[in-house]
This record gives structure tokens, C-alpha cells and sequence, in this order.
């Protein structure tokens, strides 16, 4: 088979949760382990770091790996969902998996594939650990899929787990509590390993503790170990600055651009000070400037308050929950622009009435569905915004929706693009 033709049957055979949704989703870690044994249990021959949450997730890994990388180690970094390629998905020193291990991968065990019927990402993960088995890894940094306990990549046991945050997200499966959903996230701690949390909040507070305790955990909060400070946007990126609890005062650029990194890098920054201090690496100052600085170059991340145009400016994010949006609309607020556009498609899968509550009236909407089963009607979308005072018309799919707003839209005005992966997958 080509390149294409096994991600054909990839998607064909296996269901993908980013492209159907809850038909897709299988609870449980037998089928992963089923898949582990076969292949010999790979993933139990590199170390790793761990990293859940429901925002942030994505960055911390993809800065974490960064630096690593600066500090000469053979790193590789598993991530999802991708943006264009499959093969984002798994990187070795920012390089994506070559085209011909998907395909030997799939040719090799497809008999088994065929006879066990796992999920996408349970088959992602295994294809996943079985690579980086093979690249004499010094170090992999790994990103849940979602939630933490039956997560399929929860089969590693790490050096560090890292939980960024808690949020509503993907309720159908984690449940509709904060507490539910910490429940879950915290089944990634593992006995003995030190956790490291990104944002401490009184609500799921001891939720995680009870778990740390019960696993003999050592448990760190990123803000008791680093305060931030000011903070500011420019052409490079988002400097900021951050003192160490001993009172160090540090400033850091870091490649991405959001304002909502701060707290990512403040959890980056404390799980390097934990990695050192446990004698598990010995990363330096300019490994860590250097691996923020570079980040985008060193892991090819994507979709994270990304510029693609200008005059008029276009900017995309991928937040697609209401935790994430808060924050975008935020620094949305704070752009000058002489009219705001907004390109906006959701999938049906999410509470859209809080989402669309917190997104400006003021702005010009441009309504799409992103081109994947799960996609929500864009009538449908613009329904609802329209009863909440957003006004906008309806477009055939996001590229015509940011076509018509390019259109429309002077050299002083800003785009932005978002609501979903999906629909920032679809334009970039």
C-alpha cells in the first residue's frame, strides 16, 4: 500500500473519534494492552513525561520537547489530534514519523488490527511507542488524548506527570463535574512518580491530592514553585517574566503568542526546576531559553494564536472549549483593529450555547462546518448565535467562510479564525 492508501484504510477500518465522535470512543486499556504485549511492550523501553489536562496540554508538550531537544537529547514527542498530517502525531527531534514506518506498521500488523478492531488512537499509540522503541530515545514526552485513567497512552510509566488544568470538556465521557473530570485526569499518576500541577484550583483540589496520597505521589503546584510577572506580546512572541521561589527573577521569550501561555510556560518551567531537582536531568538556563524561543521551529506546532496573514491581519487559534475561549476573546479585546471578522464552526459534540455566549457581539460572523462526520450544521451554529445577538451568514465550509470574509474585510480590520481544530485544520 501507498502512503495514502493506508491512511485510507486506517480511517475506513478503525473508528477516529476526532472524525465520528462517541462511536468512536472505547473505555477501557484492554485492547491497548492487548496491543503492548504483542508488540513486546515498547513503550516500557524509553523514559517519559506525562502530561493531561484539558488546556495547555498540547504547548507544555510541545515546549517541554523544545527543550529538551536544546539540550542535545534524542527526544520524542506524541501528540494529538493533528492538524494536516497524520504523522504530526509522533516526532523524533521535531521530525515527523516517515511515511514508510505508517506504512510498514499497518502492513506488518494488519492481521492483528483486523482481529482485535481497536480505536484510531488506540492503534495510533501503539504505532506510537512501537517507533520511538526503536530511535534510542533519551527522553519522549507523551500528551493524553483525553481524560488520564483509560487513556490509551496511560500505559507508560513516566518520570513526571504533569496536569495542566481542570475544565469542562468532553463531558459525555468524563463526566459533567469538575470533579468527575479530575477524577480521571488523575488516573495518570502513577505510584511513586512524582505530579506536577499546572493551575491549582480549590474545586478539584483534593480530589488530585487523594489520588497523589493514595499512589505515594510526591505532588507540586507550578505556583508555589514560580509566581509570573509582567508579560507582553511582540513580533517574536510572548515575553515574560517569572521569579523562582528563592526570589530569582528570570525573563523568557517564548516562539508562541498567545497571552494564555503564561500559565503554560510558568508548568514548563517548573517541571524542568522538578526534573533537575530529582536528578533526572540536569537541563540549563539557555537549554530552557532557547527551547521556548525555538519552539515552533524545533516542534513544528501549530494553531496556537498563529498569525497566517496580513492587512487585513488573520489570526487562528484552536481553543474549542469554554476555558480556552475565555482567554482568546481576551486578547481579542486587547488587538487594535478597525473591525473584528470571525470565522467560527463547532462540532456537534459540544455545549455551543456557553461557547457562543462569550464571543463578541460587535464582530462580523462568518458560519461554517468543519468537513468531518462529527462537523455541527453551520444553520444550526448560526441559529444559535444569532438568538445570543451575533450576526453573521452561513458559509459552505471554512475555506469559503474565510474566502468571504477576506473579501469583505479592509487592511484594518483582523480575522480570526477558530471554534474548533477542525476549522483551523481546514484554512491553515
Amino acid at each position: 500500500m501507498t502512503y495514502q492508501e493506508t491512511l485510507d484504510y486506517l480511517f475506513s477500518q478503525l473508528p477516529m473519534y476526532q472524525r465520528i465522535g462517541q462511536a468512536a470512543y472505547k473505555a477501557g486499556l484492554d485492547n491497548t494492552i492487548s496491543l503492548s504485549e504483542y508488540l513486546g511492550r515498547p513503550e516500557s523501553r524509553f523514559k517519559s513525561i506525562h502530561i493531561a489536562g484539558t488546556n495547555g496540554k498540547g504547548s507544555v508538550a510541545h515546549m517541554l520537547a523544545s527543550i529538551l531537544q536544546e539540550m542535545g537529547l534524542k527526544t520524542g514527542l506524541a501528540t494529538s489530534p493533528h492538524l494536516k498530517d497524520f504523522r504530526e502525531r509522533m516526532r523524533v527531534m521535531g521530525q515527523a514519523v516517515p511515511r514508510g514506518e505508517v506504512v510498514d506498521f499497518v502492513s506488518k500488523h494488519r492481521d492483528f488490527l483486523e482481529e482485535l478492531k481497536p480505536s484510531f488512537f488506540e492503534m495510533t499509540m501503539a504505532m506510537t511507542f512501537d517507533w520511538f522503541s526503536r530511535q534510542d530515545l533519551d527522553f519522549a514526552v507523551i500528551e493524553t488524548g483525553m481524560g488520564g485513567r483509560l487513556d490509551s497512552s496511560n500505559i507508560i510509566h513516566p518520570e513526571l506527570s504533569v496536569i495542566t488544568n481542570i475544565g469542562l470538556d468532553h463531558t459525555r465521557f468524563l463526566g459533567g463535574t469538575l470533579r468527575e473530570i479530575a477524577a480521571e485526569k488523575a488516573g495518570i499518576i502513577k505510584q511513586g512518580v512524582p505530579v506536577l500541577i499546572g493551575k491549582k484550583q480549590k474545586e478539584v483540589q483534593d480530589v488530585i491530592e487523594c489520588r497523589a496520597h493514595a499512589m505515594s505521589a510526591p505532588l507540586y503546584y507550578a505556583e508555589d514553585l514560580f509566581s509570573l510577572g509582567n508579560a507582553s506580546t511582540n513580533d517574536r512572541g510572548l515575553e515574560i517574566e517569572v521569579k523562582d521561589s528563592d526570589g530569582t527573577r528570570s525573563k523568557y521569550l517564548c516562539g508562541l503568542h498567545g497571552n494564555y501561555q503564561q500559565e503554560n510556560i510558568r508548568t514548563v518551567l517548573a517541571a524542568v526546576s522538578l526534573l533537575n531537582g530529582m536528578g533526572k536531568l540536569d537541563i540549563d538556563r539557555g537549554a530552557v531559553s532557547r527551547g521556548l524561543e525555538r519552539v515552533v521551529s524545533n516542534t513544528g506546532i501549530r494553531g496556537r494564536w498563529q498569525r497566517i496573514g496580513d492587512s487585513p491581519g488573520i489570526i487562528c487559534d484552536t481553543a474549542h472549549n469554554t476555558e480556552g475561549m475565555r482567554y482568546v476573546v481576551k486578547q481579542l479585546k486587547e488587538i487594535g483593529f478597525e473591525r473584528l471578522h470571525i470565522v467560527f464552526g463547532m462540532v456537534d459534540d459540544k455545549e455551543r450555547i456557553p461557547l457562543l455566549e462569550l464571543l463578541p457581539r460587535d464582530a462580523l460572523y462568518y458560519f461554517c462546518r468543519p468537513s468531518v462526520p462529527r462537523g455541527l450544521d453551520a444553520g444550526v451554529l448560526a441559529e444559535d448565535a444569532h438568538s445570543l445577538g451575533l450576526k453573521g451568514e452561513v458559509y459552505g465550509s471554512p475555506e469559503k467562510a474565510l474566502a468571504a470574509a477576506k473579501s469583505i474585510a479592509t487592511a484594518r480590520d483582523l480575522i480570526f479564525v477558530g471554534g474548533s481544530t477542525f476549522v483551523v485544520s481546514e484554512v491553515l
